[in-house]
């Protein structure tokens, strides 16, 4: 298994040479160890707080009802005040002297450092100048808002027509950013704005009625009057209709008539006049390593290369003397595609139920949070990944969901089904996720903590998990699977090609074609992805590759001890962690079942 390179958190801290003063300082005097443990864990509660107040929008996600009647602060004073409050929150932890504290409380303290250090060093690159593209915004947030919050009391109702108007608000300030980074040059691709107008205008162009923002009004329990039901309706439908959708309206003639026109035409990143340097922080920040561009393209085509193999072992066994002429098939047997929307749907739902019945051999600490199967929402469907998990709530009033995107029904893939299920659901992200989200012993900001080669390495691992455990039966499933595999290798080729060796978008097309079978429809939506959120699609493989190294680690050390449920629980139970975080936590795990009488694995 190829190392990884992985920065150490005394790099991190080497980025705040104003903390180190104070870091001496404190040595002289240390305070009684239950007096520091006391200011970490108030500060651990005072950011939280501060946080959800900051972002409203989260709070009331995960189910937070304090600031249900807000919507967060776009102005670039709101920026710039956040981020003096987290150089703030900085300082206070940095006078807390960690000795005798815990493993989980050193990392929590190490983490929260992290992030401050992350947010400052972004700020460099003023990410607020491009909020919006055709995977997301300010545009589709507020649908996708309404649809995931809970509506259970007269007041939840009026907390959400206070926030219809406060939207026309929250455009300006969005538009505003963007205006400036017009005059800075930080614009992304045209042509991907332009497919962002498109859903735009449809959210824009709806009846009040029909738009997604007045899906409260689609069910009200029991307990409100039927005055107070006809009330809500008028007031929501009102704003919807004299607020809301003008500023939506507002917002797509700037798109159309300003932004589009000023956008920049090059798809890659280092189109921007400190690009390159912008793509190495996000790729630090997306891996949590050192890896270069350079080495990662690399990895990607050596796994290209290993997935291609094994695919053309199935491809023979089928009767099929290359993977081409065998890939040519795929896209006309008709029993690899479903005949419907909701027989997709049920392929997915078909698989998850043998995996939950497995679950108890592979973890010995289950979520119990509940899970579905659900299609995209209408106005994301054209350009929204083939599938996506949305996490329930904390308080169990929404489940977790996986979405599925069923347009273009019929085009789509039924033999890769399985490895996505396993990927986005059981045992992947719902498990993942839930199990962050319901431990006891870390603070709150760290069971909503999102390291994206961890999350998303975790997904894939998970799709791999279920052929260790004999599943993918099928030998269509298998390649399938194994096309899932290549296709994230393949990310690892194509993000950094057009990213930092200057690909165009027909370059990352041709790449795609020429090394998977992967749907039209499908390879479209990915690319535009990739240059929408550079080194966001690198993480996946990069995390699964350090969680196998990391099992393999095990497995050699610890011989006939190897105990596959509690790696599992090793690697989950402390929730997202950076790669070099847990390969530390595994290390100290594997050397505490050598010695569990003198070693803490947390």
């Amino acid at each position: 298994m190829r190392k990884l390179l992985l920065p150490s958190l005394a790099v991190v801290l080497l980025l705040v040479p104003a903390l180190q003063p104070m870091l001496r300082a404190q040595a002289k005097t240390i305070p009684p160890l239950a007096d520091r443990r006391a200011a970490l864990n108030e500060l651990f509660k005072d950011y939280w707080d501060t946080y959800l107040q900051h972002s409203p929008e989260f709070a009331s996600f995960i189910g937070d009802k304090r600031f249900n009647d807000q919507l967060s602060d776009h102005s670039v004073k709101a920026y710039n005040d956040w981020l003096a409050t987290e150089q703030n929150y900085m300082l206070r932890l940095a006078a807390i002297d960690p000795t005798g504290f815990t493993g989980q409380e050193q990392t929590s303290r190490d983490l929260l450092l992290r992030r401050f250090v992350d947010d400052q060093e972004a700020a460099e690159f003023k990410e607020w100048e491009m909020p919006v593209n055709q995977m997301g915004g300010i545009y589709s947030e507020f649908p996708q808002l309404a649809a995931s919050l809970s509506f259970t009391t007269v007041k939840d109702y009026d907390d959400w027509i206070a926030r219809l108007h406060a939207m026309p608000k929250a455009f300006g300030q969005v538009t505003t950013n963007m205006s400036i980074g017009m005059d800075d040059q930080r614009m992304p691709p045209k042509y991907l704005l332009e497919k962002t107008l498109e859903q735009v205008q449809q959210l824009a162009n709806q009846k009040p009625e029909d738009s997604p923002l007045a899906l409260p009004l689609k069910k009200f329990p029991a307990s409100i009057s039927a005055d107070e039901q006809a009330r809500i309706k008028d007031e929501m439908l009102k704003a919807i209709s004299t607020q809301v959708l003008p500023a939506y309206q507002r917002f797509a003639r700037f798109l159309q008539v300003s932004y589009i026109p000023a956008c920049r035409t090059e798809p890659g990143i280092w189109a921007l006049s400190d690009g390159d340097k912008y793509y190495q922080f996000l790729i630090r920040k997306t891996t949590t390593t050192n890896l270069t561009a350079a080495q990662i393209h690399q990895i990607g085509l050596d796994e290209v290369k290993k997935d291609e193999a094994e695919m053309l072992a199935i491809a023979q066994k089928l009767g099929f003397k290359d993977l081409k002429t065998f890939q040519a098939t795929l896209k006309t047997n008709p029993k690899l595609h479903p005949a419907s929307a909701e027989a997709l749907l049920d392929a997915y739902r078909g698989y998850l139920k043998p995996m939950q019945a497995k679950l108890p051999q592979l973890f010995g600490h289950l979520p119990k949070a509940p899970f579905e199967v659900v299609p995209v929402p209408p106005y994301l469907e054209k350009t929204a990944a083939t599938a996506y998990y949305q996490p329930g709530a904390a308080d169990g009033s929404r489940p977790g969901r996986l979405f599925i995107d069923t347009y273009n029904a019929t085009d789509r893939n039924l033999y890769d089904a399985e490895s996505i299920a396993y990927h986005e659901g059981l045992p992947g992200h719902h498990l993942q996720i839930s199990i962050a989200q319901e431990l006891t012993d870390i603070p709150t900001f760290r069971k909503y903590e999102h390291f994206t080669a961890y999350t998303e390495g975790w997904g894939l691992y998970a799709e791999r998990l279920g052929k260790d455990v004999g599943f993918y039966q099928d030998p269509y499933s298998d390649y399938g699977r194994l096309e899932g595999d290549i296709w994230r290798a393949i990310r690892l080729v194509v993000d950094t090609g057009v990213h930092s060796q200057h690909w165009t978008r027909q370059q990352m097309v041709d790449f795609f074609h020429d090394h998977s079978s992967i749907d039209e429809t499908d390879v479209q939506s990915e690319v535009d992805r990739y240059i929408a959120w550079p080194s966001q699609a690198l993480a996946y493989k990069i995390g699964q590759l350090k969680i196998l190294e990391l099992r393999d680690r095990a497995k050699a050390a610890l011989g006939p001890k190897f105990d596959i449920r509690a790696f599992h629980d090793q690697v989950l139970d402390a929730g997202a962690l950076p790669l070099d975080v847990l390969s530390t936590r595994i290390d100290n795990w594997i050397a505490s079942q050598k010695a569990p009488s003198t070693n803490n694995p947390n």
